[in-house]
């Protein structure tokens, strides 16, 4: 892969780490980028991500690892929590706490792309990974982040419903208790959803399979239409998508170490960089966004930029 230079990778790590995060579809935008520019560009990321054994293959392993990386950094304090309570629960079988339950959520909602994903997720990229198939799903993306504000349920539960379907195995009590006197209101939200919640915005994830929808704007919607708030939705989409990025990442590990990356780990790595570094920024710019905004303005940038790709490539 003499062609990847570090100019590529820089601006290819830049887009990843935005676009991974951003509710607008990494992948779409890898290959619509890419198609775009032409050229050496689209002969780099038009390679087949699916293929095992490609150079291109370890370069993205590199990018997701990053994002994950960064994510993990950003919500340290939260990931501690999460993986203490998780690892109580165990011990005790009991869920009282925000973070207990928090955990359990979020096991519950990484089983469908734990389960699914690895099945569908090489067949669905080589059959899909043409620009023109990008533009569509990429519209699409758009139309469901429309549908996902529309269908957004206006009127939050109360507290005293939250404590209720926070209530069990006998804990009520202590379980609304704790919602009450927990200083992070987006956790305490997140930890009312129940288990149907989970399992939908699980699913809802596996979209981001299919080149250019995004897996974040899916499971946004996914939390808005169960009733959370943006922000709250926003935390609960970036928390699910670190085990999934990880682990994709992880699986894929031993492309990076292959002969098809002799003589580019240079590239690689800066690409790595800069992919961490913009995903934390991305990070900490729509936990701001989010507080005060919708996911409208992506679901015009989506529809525009799908559509206009369609003109230019069927």
């Amino acid at each position: 892969m003499a062609m990847l230079t570090y100019l590529q990778a820089t601006v290819i790590g830049a887009v990843q780490g935005v676009t991974e995060l951003f509710p607008v579809s990494s992948l779409g935008h890898s290959v619509l980028f890419a198609a775009w520019l032409g050229g050496d560009w689209r002969t780099l990321v038009g390679q087949d991500e699916s293929e095992a054994g490609t150079p291109y293959l370890a370069f993205v392993v590199a990018l997701h690892v990053a994002t994950a990386v960064a994510l993990l950094c950003h919500y340290r304090r939260d990931w501690y929590a999460i993986v203490t309570g998780l690892v109580t629960t165990l011990r005790t079988r009991r869920l009282e706490t925000v973070p207990q339950r928090l955990a359990w959520l979020l096991v519950i909602a990484s089983v469908p792309v734990a389960v699914i994903g690895p099945l569908l997720v090489h067949p669905l990229h080589a059959v899909f990974s043409a620009p023109i198939c990008a533009a569509v799903f990429l519209t699409l993306n758009g139309v469901v982040l429309f549908l996902g504000e529309g269908l957004r349920r206006r009127n939050e539960p109360s507290l005293a419903e939250y404590g209720r379907r926070f209530a069990l195995q006998g804990a009520g009590r202590r379980a609304t208790s704790t919602l009450e006197s927990s200083p992070r209101q987006a956790d305490r939200r997140l930890a009312a959803l129940d288990v149907r919640d989970a399992v939908g915005i699980g699913f809802a994830q596996l979209g981001a399979l299919l080149t250019g929808f995004s897996r974040a704007g899916l499971t946004m919607v996914g939390g808005l239409w169960r009733g959370l708030e943006h922000t709250h939705a926003a935390k609960f989409a970036f928390l699910l998508a670190t085990p999934a990025i990880l682990g994709a990442g992880v699986v894929e590990m031993p492309e990076l170490i292959g002969p098809e990356t002799e003589g580019i780990h240079g590239p690689i790595l800066v690409g790595a960089i800069v992919s961490g570094i913009s995903s934390w920024l991305a990070v900490r710019y729509l936990e701001r966004y989010f507080q005060t905004r919708t996911l409208l303005p992506f679901a015009v940038y989506s529809l525009f930029a799908g559509l206009v790709s369609i003109v230019r490539f069927s």
